[in-house]
């Protein structure tokens, strides 16, 4: 079947769309047919931002994002010779209290999506795993468990707006947020450059790390935690950054405090790869394309390699929007989306909920289980 994933990731900075063709079986095959990027329309990144926490909103406003959110992506996916939309949504809260996923929320209400395509839609992926006691989150286990599955332990990487890692060994898979990657470095960019984000890594590349900040910020009790753990723009908040600042580096200067976040995200990432006798780091999301991050990651992770994820068959820069289009498959498959253990579940579950577009529902013998994963390209 012709799957269209979705998202926008925790940056907000827009949708990513990959049209993937997905064979659900024993060993499901999976092909990128087409991917690309779409900015957000006017000024809905900025409205976006301005309901995230710490900041405090009305019902009205997020009812109103909710439709907003749920228009663009429809607009996005019309248009292509598809039978399923895959749709992730926007991420405006994840909850957590003592160690434990108590909801979220993600904005992008699907009916517009199957109104504008006519097409069924898998949504509201992360709610399931969290009412059977997961986080939610990183749901790129499911994904990067069959991809890189093999005799010696290899580590996933993604470097969204959070960074997060899927250990892959062959006794089993461990996924977590491991802390900030680009949402700190874009706060500083925009402010600095006008830029959403630090092109190039140029605004990195001109500082210097300044080791007293890097220290406190080292601090925080969650690189610490264990996993299973998940952590979003609710504690990686920019007033955070801003009290940081003002305890440990007054005046530094926006090269210097961007340096010094690349060096934040390189160690704790590091740290968390560390212990897993990884033979590679195999890098995607949209910190890979910043040449200063990616080069501080890879002297961090010496002497592990850091590869793409186009080296081993999926585009580095639309790699969760592929997640997506295999996770709606499996929902319509009836295959559970998340491992035993992944994200603190070990109960497996059929995730997501279905809208039923223009047609009525007419779904495919559930596949019994999914063991391998075929690239085909």
């Amino acid at each position: 079947m012709i799957v269209v994933g979705m998202l926008s990731g925790t940056s907000a900075d827009g949708l990513d769309v990959a049209v993937c063709e997905v064979g659900v079986g024993p060993t499901t095959t999976l092909a990128v047919r087409h991917h690309h990027a779409v900015p957000w329309p006017d000024d809905l990144q900025d409205r976006l931002l301005a309901v995230l926490p710490p900041a405090t909103t009305t019902v009205g406003e997020i009812a109103a994002l909710d439709h907003a959110v749920g228009r663009a992506a429809a607009a996005a996916a019309v248009g292509y010779d598809a039978d399923l939309v895959a749709w992730l949504g926007q991420t405006v809260f994840h909850g957590m209290h003592e160690g434990r996923a108590t909801g979220g929320l993600q904005l992008g209400q699907p009916a517009w999506i199957a109104e504008a395509t006519g097409l069924p839609v898998v949504s509201d992926l992360r709610s399931t795993d969290i009412a059977a006691g997961g986080h939610g989150a990183p749901l790129a286990s499911t994904l990067d468990a069959l991809w890189l599955a093999g005799t010696d332990p290899r580590i996933a990487l993604n470097l969204g707006g959070i960074a997060n890692v899927t250990v892959v060994a062959p006794a089993g898979i461990t996924a977590f947020d491991t802390g900030p990657a680009n949402c700190w470095l874009d706060v500083v960019a925009q402010r600095d450059t006008g830029s959403p984000y630090d092109v190039d890594g140029a605004l990195a590349g001109a500082g210097t790390v300044d080791a007293a900040l890097l220290g406190h910020l080292l601090a925080e009790p969650y690189y610490a935690a264990p996993p299973p753990k998940t952590t979003g723009r609710e504690l990686f908040t920019a007033p955070a950054l801003d009290v940081a600042v003002a305890h440990a580096a007054p005046g530094i200067t926006a090269a210097d405090l961007a340096a010094t976040l690349v060096a934040l995200t390189a160690r704790t990432v590091a740290d968390a790869c560390r212990s897993h006798g990884a033979v590679e780091v195999v890098g995607s999301g949209g910190g890979m394309a910043n040449p200063t991050l990616r080069a501080a990651l890879a002297a961090e992770l010496a002497p592990v390699p850091l590869v793409s994820a186009d080296e081993r068959g999926l585009p580095a820069d639309a790699k969760e929007a592929v997640l997506t289009a295999l996770l709606g498959a499996l929902t319509w498959h009836g295959v559970p989306g998340v491992l035993p253990g992944a994200t603190g579940s070990r109960t497996p579950r059929v995730l997501g909920r279905i809208s039923s577009g223009h047609r009525p529902l007419r779904l495919p013998e559930p596949v019994a289980a999914v063991h391998a994963l075929e690239i085909v390209r």
